[in-house]
């Protein structure tokens, strides 16, 4: 059996990602909401793989996965998350993590992935070894372990998410993120595409629940 730990704050995504998990049978997913917790479970049971949400409310996934390594050196440790991860892929391999899964990874992918780091393999979304291939040069093998395509949720689409998630219009968003009503419309078409949506309220919908956005980003009801 390969026990799993998943540290994440979002409940949505965590029972989402252990029911994924969970349906290869081989698999077991224990929960950690907080570093605190994460830390606690780490020391006091063996995991053969854990997944650590980037953004976490109290300590960064990276500086938690720094703590746990130095603790237990030859820990499994994936970063879990819905955003852009270029800038912190130094971090990443300087810390001594396996790689990063994408929050958007169908259960494929998640499985592979997971597997893929207990045989000792960088696990690396292909959008990211074509990013470094472009910016250093560096001849990473795409076709490696069968690595998750799909892509990260930029910044802008982020901040384009919670306009959606706000009830704005088109217009208004695209004032809001200064730029012009056909660049926003490019930009929804590849955001729609990356989420595996077809419509605003889908991706507002999906992206809530892969904890890109929370209760706080939609408008209360009266």
């Amino acid at each position: 059996m390969i026990e799993i730990l998943l540290v994440d704050d979002h409940p949505s995504v965590m029972e989402g990602t252990k029911m994924l998990l969970e349906q290869d049978t081989n698999m077991k997913v224990s929960l950690a909401y907080t570093a605190k917790e994460a830390m606690e479970l780490a020391v006091a049971r063996r995991f053969d793989v854990m997944l650590i949400d980037l953004h976490m409310p109290t300590m960064n996934g990276i500086d938690l996965a720094k703590q746990i390594l130095n603790l237990i050196p030859d820990a499994v440790i994936l970063i879990y998350t819905g955003f852009e991860f270029n800038n912190h892929f130094n971090l990443m391999i300087e810390a001594g993590i396996s790689g990063f899964v994408l929050k958007t990874a169908n259960k494929e992918q998640l499985v592979t992935a997971v597997r893929c780091a207990l045989r000792g393999e960088a696990v690396l979304p292909l959008s990211l070894v074509k990013h470094l291939r472009r910016t250093t040069g560096s001849q990473f093998a795409e076709s490696a372990s069968g690595n998750p395509e799909t892509q990260a949720v930029s910044s802008k689409e982020y901040e384009i998410l919670k306009e959606i998630a706000r009830g704005r219009s088109n217009k208004e968003i695209a004032a809001s993120v200064l730029m012009s009503q056909r660049s926003l419309e490019y930009c929804l078409t590849n955001l729609f595409h990356k989420l595996n949506v077809k419509s605003r309220i889908e991706a507002a919908m999906k992206a809530k629940q892969l904890g890109l956005l929370s209760d706080e980003d939609f408008p209360k009801m009266a």
